[in-house]
């Protein structure tokens, strides 16, 4: 797939966090702390960071319930490995496309627009849990109290990421509740702007409602919050482990609060794999907890290429197994462009 402008941009600003994040590092005392670490902690962080793609793949499951009741767990897990993989190696979230298209190609009764919606929700549902785990983890006593970030508290950070999370969940509320009010509202507008894209419009639109259908279940929006409290538990847990294998003494309230800087960082553009992003985000995150910059991009490093490797590996076995190309992909990606 050819790079886009923001593709090119994330690349650009992953080259400089790598820059900054690397920058003053003494890479001997990197290289000493890696070989010092404990290899069976480490590969057992990297089972358990990749244990959370299983519980994602279940998680949506749940959330498509409403449109396509029971599908089967093999094509969802597929699917997700695919994405990731895509995530892993092309730039500019192609991995978000690549997964609902993936799963639309294997099960037709799903359309890619409604299995695109159904990702939104998933996105919500995961900021909401992690921006959720990490306000606790500033409440544990082992926090540092007053704590920066820059020139602003911490908490003054984690509160922006839940007003904007909170105004996408009400909207994406509006639309699951009230469709023919959100179709109505774009009818109007398209008669006037763009009247041959109307029918089109509507289709896309009565498909995205019907993707974000679990909001109108209390009992499966429970279930979509167990499923993804359990995915960011593990992925914690997955840091913690790491952070043990390293020698960083922090507390596993720690692996939270951090995983919630990681996943403000990510949302930045980057480059294929977070690469920059991620090391950048662990070496502000820890430096909370005072931990020394040489042993957070010993930490950053260790975790990130561990848990890069393995879903990777298995995105792109099913990637062929299934006879996606990327040249199918792009034609996705043109077709979700019009659909915008």
């Amino acid at each position: 797939m050819r790079t886009s402008w923001k593709g090119a941009l994330g690349i650009l600003l992953s080259a400089a966090l790598l820059w900054w994040a690397f920058h003053g590092i003494a890479w001997l005392d990197v290289w000493g702390k890696i070989r010092a670490a404990n290899v069976p902690l480490l590969f057992a962080s990297a089972i358990a960071a990749t244990g959370i793609f299983p519980l994602r793949a279940r998680r949506w499951r749940t959330i498509l319930d409403p449109v396509e009741p029971n599908l089967p767990f093999g094509k969802l897990w597929r699917s997700t490995a695919i994405g990731m993989m895509v995530s892993n190696v092309v730039p500019a979230r192609a991995g978000e496309l690549a997964r609902a298209y993936a799963l639309s190609r294997e099960t037709p009764r799903v359309p890619f627009s409604t299995a695109f919606a159904s990702l939104a929700v998933d996105r919500v549902f995961d900021a909401v849990v992690i921006l959720m785990l990490m306000f606790g983890a500033m409440m544990d006593p082992a926090f540092p109290r007053g704590a920066r970030l820059g020139e602003q508290h911490v908490a003054n950070y984690a509160g922006y990421g839940v007003g904007f999370t909170v105004l996408v969940l009400a909207s994406l509320y509006f639309v699951a509740i009230f469709p023919e009010r959100v179709i109505g509202l774009y009818e109007l507008f398209a008669r006037r702007i763009a009247p041959t894209l109307e029918e089109r419009g509507k289709d896309v639109l009565r498909a995205f409602a019907d993707g974000l259908g679990v909001l109108r279940s209390p009992m499966r929006f429970a279930a979509v919050v167990w499923w993804t409290l359990l995915h960011w538990l593990l992925n914690a847990f997955a840091f913690w482990i790491a952070f043990k294998a390293v020698g960083i003494p922090a507390p596993f309230s720690a692996a939270l609060f951090l995983q919630g800087i990681i996943a403000i960082g990510v949302a930045i553009p980057s480059s294929p794999g977070f690469f920059g992003v991620f090391e950048t985000s662990a070496k502000i995150g820890l430096a909370v907890y005072s931990v020394e910059p040489t042993l957070a991009v010993t930490w950053a490093i260790g975790f990130h290429l561990l848990s890069f490797i393995p879903i990777t590996l298995m995105g792109a076995y099913y990637f062929a197994r299934v006879g996606l190309s990327f040249d199918e992909l792009r034609g996705a990606g043109r077709s979700d462009d019009a659909a915008a």
